[in-house]
């Protein structure tokens, strides 16, 4: 996605604005608008200005720039990968219990709050979603594969990898056909964040990515996949992987709560033929982002009420209502509109229940300053091999040189 809101240089300076009226920078692609017209149908007077940058990663590219010395916005959504390097650079953002973030901080699931607190106990952001993890599958395909269709049969096809990865060479057996999107994204990526310590050594927090089995074991099992035949090499998000979806050329996709959405408008015509099954490892979160308020905000105080207001654990129920972003609030995790909460373009799967009780048995671990880069380097060897003739027996050797090439060592 093109960046669409250049940084305009400027000096700003903390507080000075109206107080009724802020700048709001967020990612697109995700309809932060509905959230802002929400708010300003409660608060006619609030003049919100929304500018949707661009991707996360350019979003971040641009608040990064204009901290060095541009023009701030006064409210800004951080995707939580792209969090930990704006958590080293306390300086820059508003230490948010200066505005009450201490009396609003238990609202939220511990370890996603702690996420966004500095060393020195400075809290920069206040969570405004998390991404639980499932698998959709589409039930006709799977029907046509003789595979069962019932979410629950269906769940207990894959307790692990290895069984999902084998029911993927089942169904290409009977069908001929890709099984699952890609492996990076759907087996790489969600097996790595079902470990207990990720690539960052959780009490010393130093970098293990190299060490540590865990991420070891999950490097394996996305190569596993990518050279058993069952993928269809799309990677997530692109041109290919929204016609393959649109056009049934596969049958699985892990997808986080907010994938749902994409699906939705991708592939409209697929209405009825989806459902949802537990992931492998039955654990998981994909995404979760963060609003900050800059150091040099012009109107910090107005950006906090929206923060308090939409944040709150009604606000984001009532979110999880328009689009269905997942709270990272589990008070309203029993919420009948949550916990009953029944999806028709996915055959009425229980999306709140799925979603929360995947979450809900996740282990966190630290997430580092580099962990972002690190796990695109090890995506981008599995992609290799997957797409472009790779070859897997080098895969992790060149990961991890390129790794050490990124982040310095």
């Amino acid at each position: 996605m093109a960046l669409v809101a250049a940084c305009t240089p400027g000096t700003g300076g903390g507080g000075g604005g109206d107080g009724k009226s802020f700048e709001f920078w967020s990612f697109s692609a995700i309809n932060q608008k509905l959230s802002v017209d929400a708010y300003k149908q409660k608060h006619p007077d609030v003049d919100v200005k929304l500018t949707e940058v661009g991707s996360s990663v350019e979003t971040a590219q641009a608040l990064t720039t204009a901290l060095a010395g541009g023009k701030v916005p006064d409210l800004v959504l951080i995707q939580g990968d792209d969090l930990p390097k704006f958590v080293q650079q306390p300086q820059n953002f508003v230490d948010l219990r200066t505005l009450g973030a201490d009396d609003i901080k238990g609202d939220y699931l511990d370890w996603v709050f702690k996420q966004s607190v500095a060393k020195d106990g400075e809290v920069l952001g206040i969570p405004t979603d998390v991404g639980g993890m499932a698998m959709v599958y589409r039930t006709d395909l799977f029907a046509a594969a003789g595979l069962p269709t019932d979410r629950e049969a269906v769940s207990a096809l894959w307790p692990t990898w290895d069984d999902y990865i084998e029911t993927g060479k089942r169904y290409k057996q009977q069908t001929g056909k890709a099984f699952v999107d890609n492996a990076a994204t759907s087996v790489f990526y969600q097996a790595v964040n079902q470990v207990s310590q990720k690539y960052y050594d959780n009490n010393e927090r130093k970098p293990v990515y190299d060490s540590n089995p865990e991420v070891r074991a999950a490097f394996d099992l996305g190569i596993k996949a990518a050279t058993s035949g069952i993928t269809a090499g799309q990677t997530s998000f692109e041109t290919a992987w929204s016609a393959g979806m649109a056009q049934g050329q596969y049958a699985t996709v892990a997808a986080p709560s907010w994938m749902l959405n994409s699906i939705r408008s991708t592939a409209p015509d697929t209405k009825g033929k989806w459902d949802i099954a537990r992931i492998p490892g039955g654990s998981g979160n994909w995404g979760g982002s963060y609003l900050a308020i800059p150091k040099r905000a012009q109107n910090p105080q107005a950006a906090w009420n929206y923060i308090k207001e939409m944040q709150s654990p009604q606000g984001q129920l009532e979110h999880f209502g328009r689009v269905g972003a997942l709270p990272s609030t589990p008070s309203v995790y029993k919420d009948e509109k949550l916990a009953t909460a029944k999806d028709p373009f996915f055959s009425d799967a229980p999306t709140g229940t799925i979603y929360t009780d995947s979450l809900l048995e996740l282990k966190p671990f630290y997430i580092g300053p580099d962990s972002a880069t690190i796990g695109q380097e090890f995506l981008n060897s599995i992609t290799n091999v997957e797409q472009a003739g790779g070859n897997p027996a080098t895969a992790w050797d060149d990961a991890v040189r390129n790794i050490k090439t990124a982040i310095g060592g």
